[in-house]
């Protein structure tokens, strides 16, 4: 339940970035013995991959926001169906597992439904690699009797494919040179672990990471980089409530465009070197952005900034390039009074006054967090449905807006049958 007309005010700890924090968690499992990783969030997703890897003969224990792993007795080298429907970064531990097994057989993902998100390009790339796959019965099973190292060029820069890869490519023999790599601050990060771990990346950052495989790994400890877009859900936040946010721990670095495209809506910025202070001291204006990888404007912020331009002043076009169906939450903030309007990968947004409380459902994590931000500046008292979609990718969303002066409380939730 969000009650709507309250400004924003205060300090908030960013945590640590879910889409690094994932992979990182797979990747201990190159490595016999017990890794430790910091600053992880204690989220669904995060709690869900844990599972996996005691499904795989890990031991996982949490303490606060860190997290060990103990793979001396991970010898299992299949992932359940339970478990992978669940959330798509499960599919993350193909490439450790061939690394480490040289087999595995992984259940075909799910997660958000935001669009195919196929894993042709991971099937392609590891073939290139020498990987065998099959399929039955829901279940891609994959062989490698020689993991070796390949040239591979993606044909789109997706970041689970480049993870992927390249935790396979670590233990395989001989170089591997991925073209046309995402490019994202949590590819980086993985990276940096890989090589604390005894890895050899030249490149990880830029379109280019050649990977030279070694024949062994070891355990580490290390600090999972703060969550961009967790940062940038909260200034949006920030935004449209005409407040002033301190976001602690966050890093400007890994959100220029997004700083940048606030500053045009009329937000001010200070950015610090751990921390960025957003407020916005009037009515945000209309601006206009593109989706694009990394460097480009986030997908995963998209639905937030929607929010906030649903209530700007003036018109705003919004092109969607990163994940096809991402528009499906528009729908559920028109309900509130919002005013988008959408054909193909384009959105037009005429910015109103103001929105009104409706019930509506949170359709995956981002749109989830959308559908809370628009509450926030809507008039009267807005359900927001289906909320265990925002906590696989935010840890305590609701106190903490609470703690910054939102009008914010979880009641349980009822059937919202009857809902369109």
């Amino acid at each position: 339940m969000v009650s709507g007309g309250r400004r924003l005010s205060g300090s908030v700890m960013v945590g640590g970035a879910k889409n690094s924090a994932l992979k990182l968690m797979a990747a201990a499992l190159l490595a016999e013995g017990t890794t430790v990783i910091e600053n992880v969030p204690r989220i669904v997703d995060c709690l869900t991959m844990g599972e996996v890897l005691e499904h795989l003969g890990a031991g996982v224990q949490w303490e606060g926001s860190t997290l060990t792993i103990d793979t001396s007795n991970a010898a299992g080298v299949e992932t359940p169906y339970e478990l992978v429907r669940k959330m798509r970064a499960s599919i993350i531990v193909l490439g450790p597992l061939l690394a480490r097994h040289g087999r595995a057989r992984v259940a075909m993902p799910g997660g958000c439904n935001i669009g195919s998100r196929k894993i042709d390009l991971h099937v392609r790339g590891f073939e290139r690699m020498g990987v065998q796959f099959s399929s039955e019965h829901g279940y891609l099973e994959a062989t490698a009797p020689s993991l070796r190292g390949a040239f591979v060029t993606l044909d789109f820069p997706s970041v689970g494919a480049t993870e992927n890869l390249l935790m396979a490519a670590v233990g395989a023999t001989g170089r591997t040179v991925i073209e046309n790599a995402a490019r994202e601050p949590e590819i980086q990060d993985l990276a940096g672990m890989l090589v604390e771990m005894g890895a050899k990346i030249d490149g990880a950052g830029s379109t280019a990471i050649e990977i030279e495989g070694v024949d062994g790994f070891e355990p580490v400890r290390h600090r999972t980089i703060p969550d961009r877009v967790e940062a940038g859900t909260f200034a949006l936040a920030a935004c449209i409530t005409q407040g002033d946010v301190m976001l602690e721990d966050a890093r400007a670095d890994h959100l220029d465009l997004v700083l940048d495209k606030l500053n045009d809506a009329g937000a001010q910025i200070e950015a610090g070197e751990r921390s960025i202070r957003v407020s916005m001291p009037e009515r945000a204006l209309a601006v206009d952005l593109v989706t694009l990888p990394y460097p480009g404007f986030p997908t995963d912020l998209q639905p937030q900034i929607m929010s906030l331009l649903s209530v700007a002043r003036g018109t705003s076009i919004l092109t969607e390039n990163v994940f096809e169906s991402r528009f499906m939450f528009v729908d559920e903030l028109n309900r509130m009074g919002a005013d988008i309007r959408t054909e193909g990968h384009h959105a037009v947004i005429r910015g109103m006054d103001r929105l009104s409380a409706a019930p509506v459902r949170a359709l995956d994590i981002r749109a989830g967090a959308a559908m809370i931000i628009a509450a926030l500046a809507a008039d009267g008292t807005t359900e927001v449905f289906d909320l265990y979609h925002v906590d696989r990718g935010y840890e305590d969303f609701d106190a903490r807006l609470a703690a910054l002066g939102a009008d914010v409380h979880r009641e349980r939730e009822p059937s919202p049958a009857g809902l369109a």
